[in-house]
């Protein structure tokens, strides 16, 4: 019997991916946090662990080595994987995997959402009457406007369909081009600088890595028009949140909506949070009934696949781990 360690809290409660694991003979520990393990609960918990199926945890070099050699795969609960240490896995022979496209749908409605809500001022507008107030500040349409998209990947699509069912104009950037999006959505890529200049809402859909790290600073925020928006339901490392708050402070930049930080959750004097053109959800993108079981399923997927001794379906790029036989440590 295998163990199979669960740190994702999200996971641990779909009752359709843990009937998965109980069908196959697994055995399951859980070790779900109200918040990410950092690299030294994982040490704690990883070790004699034959699978991991983790959320944001830090799985780190040393945490893989700790689990060696039972440890034969962590399953990502979710689609990135700036927190697992991809290439150390590879090294070691653990296959990493994840579940793309389980969470675009709910990741992009909730984009639709953020732009809704400082487009209409919505949380203002419901904290004022609570106040007793009946005060209606002038919105703006989406209607006619250039959403600027930063990664067109499976989310980034997801918002570009949606975004045309609203009438947007859109400009995108990746360095991958897709040519059914420019046919059936009239995309137009553009060098990412120009995508800063032309989006009246701009949303952020790449990973975060040394290249895309603090791709929103001064310099790029200098390039935008004073009364854009900003969006980022991808990581918070994109973003020099200083230079951002000085943005939104000095009138720079109209508006900010996201659904990361870079410290989760904020402290309480976080500078952002001190500012109206602000809006905050708590890494929820993904956090639907329906792409929960999605996900999870996915994952408790992988993890049997991998412990039968197939290859994964969803591995992370760069993994290649070849099918073993079943209990073959």
């Amino acid at each position: 019997m295998a163990k199979v360690l669960i740190t994702a809290r999200s996971m641990a409660a779909n009752k359709q991916g843990i009937r998965i694991l109980e069908a196959a003979g697994h055995e399951i520990v859980v070790a779900a946090a109200a918040k990410p393990l950092g690299e030294a609960e994982m040490l704690r918990v990883i070790v004699g662990m034959d699978a991991a199926i983790v959320g944001l945890d830090s799985v780190t070099a040393g945490v893989l080595a700790a689990g060696r050699p039972r440890l034969r795969i962590v399953a990502r609960n979710g689609a990135g994987y700036s927190n697992v240490d991809v290439k150390a896995a590879g090294e070691m022979g653990v296959a990493v995997t994840l579940a793309p496209g389980a969470n675009s749908i709910s990741v992009a409605e909730l984009v639709l959402g953020l732009m809704l809500s400082l487009a209409r001022h919505i949380p203002e507008q419901d904290a004022n009457i609570r106040r007793g107030a009946w005060n209606r500040p002038a919105g703006h349409e989406l209607h006619g406007k250039t959403l600027g998209v930063i990664g067109t990947g499976q989310i980034g699509v997801e918002v570009i369909r949606r975004a045309h069912a609203f009438g947007m104009n859109v400009v995108a950037f990746d360095i991958q081009q897709r040519r059914d999006l420019c046919e059936h959505y009239q995309v137009n890529y553009v060098p990412v600088e120009e995508v800063f200049r032309s989006a009246d809402f701009l949303s952020l859909h790449v990973p975060a890595t040394p290249e895309t790290n603090g791709m929103v600073n001064s310099r790029t925020l200098s390039l935008m028009k004073k009364t854009a928006v900003l969006i980022n339901a991808a990581r918070g490392e994109l973003i020099n949140e200083l230079d951002l708050y000085e943005a939104l402070k000095s009138g720079a930049l109209a508006g900010f909506a996201a659904d990361t930080l870079l410290e989760e959750p904020p402290p309480a004097t976080h500078p952002l949070l001190s500012l109206p053109n602000v809006v905050l959800t708590p890494h929820c993108g993904a956090y639907t009934e329906e792409a929960v079981n999605r996900t999870s399923v996915m994952a408790a997927e992988e993890v049997v696949r991998v412990l039968s001794g197939q290859s994964p379906l969803y591995p992370a790029p760069g993994i290649r781990i070849p099918a073993r036989a079943s209990g073959e440590r």
